[in-house]
């Protein structure tokens, strides 16, 4: 029996999905539109959920106070529209990358820093590629994969097992790509070993998992310090990754140097990535997920942020 079979006690073609089932045919037909299709409805989506959702409007609105202060109200307004319409539009592309062909984006995609990977690559120890919540979410999976020999990604399992058939599926339809939850941790670590290239984006609150507190954007942001054990564990090479969708709406990629030592001190490499995807963000500040709230968890004695 399969692990989704043991965990919900339903087959997936059991009624209880059936609206899952319904959710997953309308957005694959939405897939089959032309990207400008696809891109420009994603557009008005955001503008009509930046209306909609008040909540998530707030976690932005306090985001960007937070990490931006010299921001006036307007601005920020004008900043918060964008990334819905960023975001909004990123699912579009999700769509696109999970049903259709990704060799002419993976083609055309600029790529920056690809020499630290190939230097990375010839050390044959594997890479661990660690990155962010970007807007264009899986989008950037193939072209990051395309430049990969043997590559993998980490990620959490939807709680819906429909949707979560879905995306892995999505994902997993460029050759040779593996995937690894968080409790396959061994066997990612394996991977590696064997020269394996893992996409780690962990720039998210993971509460009582929380490890260590540093600086981003000026603020004590709570991070996880696994991607120091897996570089220790495993001996492979630590690079660190943006994918960004240009004004001019091309992509880019970009891969940082090497991280020479990284795995000795996880405080001071997790200051590391957060340079990095702090210095990504600042280049294009609606190109973050702005709607999560990264600040939940605080120092201890330090006042709420939400």
């Amino acid at each position: 029996m399969s692990r989704k079979k043991r965990k919900t006690g339903r087959p997936l073609w059991h009624p209880v999905y059936w609206t899952s089932w319904s959710l997953v045919f309308t957005l694959y037909l939405i897939s089959l539109l032309p990207m400008s299709t696809k891109q420009n409805f994603g557009a008005w989506l955001g503008q009509v959920l930046e209306g909609k959702l008040k909540s998530r409007r707030k976690v932005a609105d306090t985001n960007l106070q937070v990490c931006f202060p010299e921001m006036d109200k307007a601005s920020r307004s004008r900043l918060i529209e964008a990334n819905f319409v960023a975001c909004t539009r990123g699912v579009m592309e999700s769509l696109h990358a999970w049903w259709r062909d990704m060799s002419g984006y993976c083609a055309n995609a600029q790529v920056e820093g690809l020499e630290h990977l190939r230097e990375a690559q010839e050390k044959g120890k594997g890479v661990l590629l660690i990155g962010g919540h970007y807007s264009i979410f899986d989008f950037a999976l193939p072209l990051i994969a395309c430049h990969l020999k043997k590559p993998g990604y980490m990620y959490r399992p939807n709680a819906n097992p429909v949707i979560d058939r879905m995306i892995e599926r999505g994902r997993r339809q460029h050759p040779g790509i593996r995937g690894f939850t968080k409790r396959e941790l061994r066997p990612m670590v394996s991977y590696l070993k064997k020269g394996g290239e893992v996409w780690f984006a962990c720039d998210q609150d993971f509460g009582d998992k929380t490890e260590v507190f540093v600086p981003f954007f000026g603020v004590d942001t709570p991070c996880i310090t696994s991607p120091s054990y897996i570089a220790k564990v495993s001996g492979a090479s630590v690079i660190c990754v943006s994918h960004l969708r240009l004004p001019d709406g091309q992509y880019q990629i970009r891969f940082s140097p090497v991280q020479e030592g990284f795995g000795q001190d996880s405080a001071a490499d997790t200051e590391v990535w957060n340079r990095f995807l702090e210095g990504a963000v600042r280049e294009h500040p609606d190109q973050y997920l702005w709607l999560h709230k990264r600040f939940k968890t605080r120092p201890e004695g330090a006042a709420r942020i939400y």
